[in-house]
């Protein structure tokens, strides 16, 4: 069976997703134009619809590599249609990691999709499904970082830009930290299928804890350090300052301030 066999409604992009859309390209127009007495409010309800919109964006990547793996059920259960609603752990999916972008200003992802993996033939199918998410992630962050590598800034306020940049690092935290081979991450989900089973029932227990492990290890300084060391690294190569990673950050934490430097 094939995506054929999901039916039109299924498929249907869902209004929710549509009214963050339009709450992303209105901010947007509003970071742009500097329209608004607080130019860091546009800039916090922009980046915040646009990692709204990632997020939907990864879990339907998930859905649609299993779709075409072979599970079906992803159809009825509403995960084509782009509505964080439909996700079997909204607070997880959609509300914990916008708290973690507003209180740390950091990328963390979340669990939602739940596919029917017995469904799905065959070991790189199942490294699809659980890779997928992620490189959505990957794919975001090179439109967000586009403009600075293609040297296209020219005439960009630079409020934008600094939303710009501060986005593409969260996409970019994003996509490394679920990709670390950690149970319950997706990144252990692409080498789980590689392992022997008794490997798998092994680690099976702690797979619930994997992300609140990555959270507590963050706290530990020289990981910590470590982790956002090779993040400015890596926005750097893609010609994107840290200065304005940096003001995009400050900005979209309107109520602490704006830093001298980052004025809009």
């Amino acid at each position: 069976m094939s995506s054929a066999a999901v039916r039109r409604g299924e498929r249907r992009i869902s209004p929710v997703f549509l009214a963050i859309l339009a709450v992303m390209a209105v901010t947007g127009w509003a970071v742009w134009t500097g329209f608004g007495a607080l130019p860091g409010l546009p800039v916090f309800l922009f980046v915040t619809s646009a990692w709204v919109v990632s997020l939907c964006l990864h879990e339907y990547a998930h859905a649609r590599a299993a779709l075409y793996g072979g599970d079906v059920t992803v159809g009825a259960k509403g995960y084509l249609t782009l509505n964080p609603m439909a996700y079997t752990h909204a607070v997880l999916s959609v509300v914990l990691p916008v708290l973690f972008v507003v209180l740390g200003g950091i990328g963390l992802p979340g669990g939602a999709v739940f596919v029917e993996r017995d469904r799905i033939p065959g070991r790189w199918r199942h490294s699809l499904v659980s890779a997928a998410g992620p490189l959505a992630n990957v794919l975001f962050a090179v439109v967000c970082t586009a403009p600075f590598w293609l040297g296209a800034l020219d005439g960009v306020p630079d409020g934008f830009r600094y939303a710009l940049a501060f986005l593409a690092f969260l996409q970019v935290t994003a996509a490394l930290l679920n990709l670390l081979p950690v149970p319950g991450l997706d990144g252990y989900g692409v080498v789980e299928p590689w392992l022997s089973a008794g490997a798998r029932r092994a680690v099976a227990p702690y797979a619930p804890y994997g992300f609140f492990v990555v959270i507590a290890l963050l706290f530990v300084p020289a990981l910590n350090g470590a982790f956002f060391d090779g993040v400015d690294a890596l926005l750097r190569s893609l010609d994107v300052p840290v200065l304005d990673r940096a003001c995009g950050s400050a900005l979209y934490r309107f109520w602490e301030g704006t830093p001298v430097g980052c004025g809009v």
